[in-house]
């Protein structure tokens, strides 16, 4: 459940507090290059539903303010911004899909039979805000399209992160410094990104511990989750030594 019931209530805990935890090293992702990524930061997630009513009657008729009508409208309104996310991650090579927001429709329901239009339904969204997203100003835009539309739609959200601030990656933190002096040392190649996803690693920097989030997995395909996701034994044994001297900078920092 994404650290909803583990991390994000064990970070406000005495318990936790009791640790003293001044930076954390979470999970990266796997490369099949020779580039290793190093996230620093992650989008929020949003998990959005629509819940659409509207005039409910036969289906041989030409009803007018339909939940249908509605539906389409908001559809193609997050598809229209979706579209303009896919074009800005392939118009820039240098982006990655943690730079962009990313707008999927994940569920769709109501209706009542075949022949009756009905009075209500439900379309969900699973979006990641970008980091540089004003959330206000997005959740507004939401809200308008909704009156645009005629009313009658309300919004709920599953999930609702506001924003964390990104870990530094410049001498101000000492913890980077000792980070990328180790990777310089090991000839490591590695490329700071934004993670795609969600890790534990967004509760940890959301009190103000910084956090990074790297696996040692070059020249290895990304198939987390997926059927056959494997490592090689050198990789991993070399990761070992990787980590050694990575953790080994960071406890001197």
């Amino acid at each position: 459940m994404g650290g909803r019931y583990g991390m994000r209530p064990f970070v406000h805990t005495a318990a936790f507090k009791n640790l003293n935890i001044g930076f954390s090293l979470d999970e990266g992702l796997a490369s099949p290059t020779e580039e290793l990524p190093v996230f620093y930061a992650e989008r929020s997630v949003w998990r959005v539903y629509f819940q659409i009513s509207g005039t409910a009657g036969h289906g041989s008729l030409l009803l007018k303010n339909t939940a249908g009508e509605k539906l389409t409208y908001i559809v193609n309104k997050m598809m229209s911004m979706r579209a303009q996310e896919q074009r800005k991650l392939e118009n820039n090579p240098e982006l990655t899909i943690g730079d962009v927001t990313t707008i999927n429709l994940t569920r769709v329901g109501g209706g009542v039979q075949s022949n009756v239009v009905p009075p209500l339904l439900m379309v969900c969204f699973d979006v990641r805000l970008a980091i540089d997203v004003d959330q206000v100003e997005f959740e507004n835009k939401l809200h308008q399209w909704c009156n645009d539309v005629g009313g009658g739609i309300e919004l709920e959200y599953e999930q609702k992160r506001p924003r964390v601030a990104p870990t530094a990656t410049d001498k101000s933190n000492p913890f980077w410094v000792a980070f990328e002096s180790a990777t310089q040392e090991l000839g490591l190649k590695i490329s700071k990104q934004i993670f795609a996803g969600g890790t534990d690693s967004r509760y940890i920097r959301e009190v103000g511990i910084p956090a990074l989030g790297f696996s040692p997995m070059n020249k290895t395909p990304v198939l987390l989750h997926d059927h056959d996701e494997f490592i090689r034994a050198d990789t991993y044994l070399r990761g070992i030594e990787i980590y050694k001297k990575i953790i080994a900078k960071l406890a001197e920092a």
